[in-house]
């Protein structure tokens, strides 16, 4: 369990760096002589078929509804194992990460509604500064955080997993209208097949991934998200070893997945989001309702909610902060949850659909980076801080 782990933040950490650069080479290339050309490929139409299956998509819709689906399939498996073999299962070390992850959902949702509320902005926007994005959060842990305890890796990584698992049912609950119910009925049949096969004997691996396909197509004529079957169909893939081999296929399923979401899903994902023209616009378009209360949420109410309820819990000892972490430490991770990046665009494409180049979508990317941003900033300088004090510490420590 401890080396999946291990590999899991190495490769997030990794696709930090790439994802960075994705963002950026939007960011130039929609402020760019090639802006017409970004934003046209974004909204141009492309047909797959396989037999009699067609379905027609944007660019857009395609990253949105088919490679997130991957993305939040290994989110899924994650979370299984979590909870079946890792840190989830334990109730005692859950409850810090939980109460905080509890409190980074909270704290940015009450801080956009009362800067809503205050300015006439839209409340519709309040899921979008919920999320934190781990690959970024993790890449910029590793690189301030050296010689910080590894506790503190499990807190941000289980309260990550707690916050995206939340996110999940945030998107099924909002954001799946309109369904058609034959198709959910061919999806639940599917899927309860599916888990009775995974119960009584080995299924070989092309019929997972057929059958993940079926049911992702299903999906998109069911008008239900992606992400909702994408995660369900997670939780039937199982974790115990197959008598022949001894691998376990949900093991196996996150080891060759999650290279490919790390560095070809996300970046992707976040090139195609990350785009915004910043030319011409004024400093009222800049600081409207909507971007001022996405970027106070990720900024402002994740380190609050997070921290508070982190320091609440071990006030009424409910539960017990990080081993051998200090609170300075503690609040650098609480920042870095403000990092929304990924998730926060894919649920404010969910919140207020259109083009890439709408005046909507500029103003939720506008929150979303400047939040994400100041978020990366302070908390790796918190971490960064606390990181120079233990060595200070370690330096002036009389040697025995």
């Amino acid at each position: 369990m401890r080396k999946i782990t291990l590999d899991f933040l190495k490769t997030e950490a990794a696709s930090g760096l790439v994802l960075g650069l994705a963002a950026l080479a939007a960011l130039v290339i929609a402020n760019s002589p090639l802006s017409d050309i970004y934003f046209s490929w974004l909204k141009s139409e492309h047909v797959l078929q396989v037999g009699p299956l067609v379905l027609q998509l944007t660019i857009t819709e395609w990253i949105k509804e088919g490679l997130m689906a991957v993305f939040f399939l290994v989110v899924g498996l994650e979370i299984k194992f979590e909870i079946v073999r890792g840190e989830l299962r334990n109730p005692r070390k859950l409850a810090m990460p939980v109460l905080a992850a509890v409190g980074g959902m909270v704290g940015p949702a009450l801080v956009y509604l009362a800067i809503a509320g205050v300015s006439g902005g839209p409340q519709g926007g309040w899921p979008i500064p919920l999320a934190t994005d781990i690959a970024f959060a993790l890449a910029i842990f590793g690189v301030a955080a050296r010689g910080l305890p590894s506790s503190l890796r499990v807190f941000l990584l289980t309260l990550a997993i707690v916050d995206d698992l939340a996110a999940i049912g945030l998107i099924a609950v909002l954001f799946s209208s309109n369904v058609h119910w034959v198709p959910v009925l061919w999806i639940a049949g599917l899927l309860a097949v599916g888990a009775v096969m995974a119960r009584r004997g080995g299924i070989p691996a092309p019929f997972w991934v057929l059958g993940f396909g079926l049911v992702w197509y299903l999906t998109v004529l069911s008008g239900l998200s992606t992400a909702l079957t994408a995660v369900a169909f997670a939780v039937i893939v199982p974790v115990g070893e197959r008598r022949e081999d001894g691998q376990s296929p949900l093991k196996e399923a996150m080891h060759d997945l999650h290279p490919y979401v790390a560095f070809l899903v996300l970046p992707l994902f976040a090139f195609a989001k990350a785009g915004v023209a910043i030319a011409g616009l004024s400093m009222a378009q800049a600081v409207t309702p909507l971007v001022v209360g996405v970027a106070a949420g990720l900024f402002f109410g994740k380190q609050i909610g997070v921290f508070g309820a982190a320091w609440l819990a071990a006030v009424l000892k409910i539960g017990r902060k990080p081993t051998g972490a200090t609170w300075l430490e503690v609040y650098g991770v609480s920042v870095l949850c403000g990092v929304g990046f990924t998730i926060s665009l894919f649920i404010g494409a969910l919140a207020f659909p259109g083009a890439g180049d709408s005046v909507d979508q500029t103003q939720i990317k506008l929150g979303v980076l400047s939040g994400s941003a100041l978020s990366a900033a302070v908390g790796w300088g918190a971490l960064h801080l606390a990181s120079r004090r233990r060595r200070l510490a370690r330096a002036l420590r009389p040697s025995t």
